[in-house]
């Protein structure tokens, strides 16, 4: 198993250049509220020369595929082809307020924008009409980056069962979040289900959940470093639509994820905190004294992760802090015996 990190873009060339020199063996930029994912990699691709670069992940809402496959292609010149397309559809909330996109049919979406991603990569003339995209005319989507990167790996965030089907039918990996290790064994055995409809197997496929990090004495005490991004990432958009309450039902914790939005409806984003127990972030995150984490990271390892992402902006403010947790992580990777 492979360690990766989340950059966040304060301080993100001080963290890739120390991850690369730890022995990661990718940095991933999420796109969100603060950042955009393409800038921070262009960033990053000038700065270091090993290490992978994944889009962990272009939200599809944001761009029409030509774009994203004209961006990818930009980002794969830069860096010497370490560039990874990670792609995900974002909640429905934000597709909607934040791009005015549509958000139906999310599989049929997905399926044709991965499509229209791949023949803009190989470098000839794209004409299309499908129900959700059309490209072509006088002026077809063609992309003329040399080299192109005609097999770039493309990755898919996804949650429910149908999603990870599609991962494994028509990409190259799966990028998670907010997971427990059951949780990743179940995914892996829905993607494997996706690989066989293809005709392939798990052979190569990128298994790689992004899990929240905090080193600390204790678990408790490092829990209460990550309680506001659970509030952050629980309360986006409407509870039944988002998608990290969904996760938590999953786990057992519906009632939970009701009172923390019940709290944050009430303007008590402190409660809402409170609410969330140690036992959920703990299964759901990296939490502890390296010895712990190193742990928790061959849990993961066996239910066959190939790359196991950390997230280190949620625990630290400050760049040292962050680098201080990425080295942790890299002690406890060396002490799980699953570093590769």
């Amino acid at each position: 198993m492979r360690l990766a990190v989340n950059l966040t873009y304060q301080g993100a060339t001080e963290l890739a250049r120390a991850a690369e020199q730890l022995g990661y063996a990718a940095v991933l930029a999420p796109e969100g509220y603060r950042s955009d994912a393409a800038s921070l990699l262009g960033l990053v691709a000038g700065q270091t020369e090993r290490v992978e670069l994944v889009s962990g992940v272009m939200q599809i809402p944001a761009r029409p595929p030509g774009l994203t496959a004209l961006t990818a292609a930009t980002l794969d010149a830069l860096s010497g082809g370490r560039f990874r397309l990670g792609l995900g559809v974002s909640n429905p909330d934000v597709a909607r307020g934040w791009y005015g996109a549509g958000a139906d049919r999310p599989l049929g979406r997905t399926r044709e924008y991965v499509d229209l991603v791949r023949r803009a990569l190989s470098g000839d003339p794209v004409h299309h009409e499908g129900r959700h995209y059309s490209v072509g005319g006088p002026a077809p989507l063609h992309v003329l980056t040399r080299p192109l990167p005609a097999d770039l790996p493309v990755y898919l965030a996804a949650v429910g069962p149908a999603n990870l089907g599609l991962a494994g039918e028509i990409a190259d990996g799966w990028i998670g979040v907010f997971t427990a290790p059951e949780a990743v064994r179940e995914a892996v055995a829905e993607i494997a289900d996706g690989r066989k409809r293809a005709g392939r197997d798990m052979a190569g496929f990128e298994v790689l959940p992004s899990l929240p990090t905090a080193v600390g004495p204790d678990p408790a005490t490092a829990a209460d470093l990550l309680r506001e991004q659970y509030v952050y990432l629980m309360g986006i958009g409407d509870a039944e639509r988002n998608v990290y309450c969904t996760l938590a039902r999953r786990l057992g914790y519906g009632r939970v994820a009701d009172e923390l939005r019940e709290r944050l409806a009430a303007g008590d984003r402190a409660g809402a905190a409170a609410v969330l127990p140690v036992d959920f972030i703990d299964r759901t995150a990296l939490i502890g004294p390296v010895p712990r984490i190193a742990e928790r990271m061959a849990e993961y390892a066996e239910t066959g992760v190939t790359t196991l992402g950390v997230m280190v902006s949620a625990a630290a403010s400050s760049t040292a802090g962050r680098l201080a947790i990425l080295r942790g992580c890299a002690a406890a990777w060396e002490l799980s015996g699953t570093a590769s």
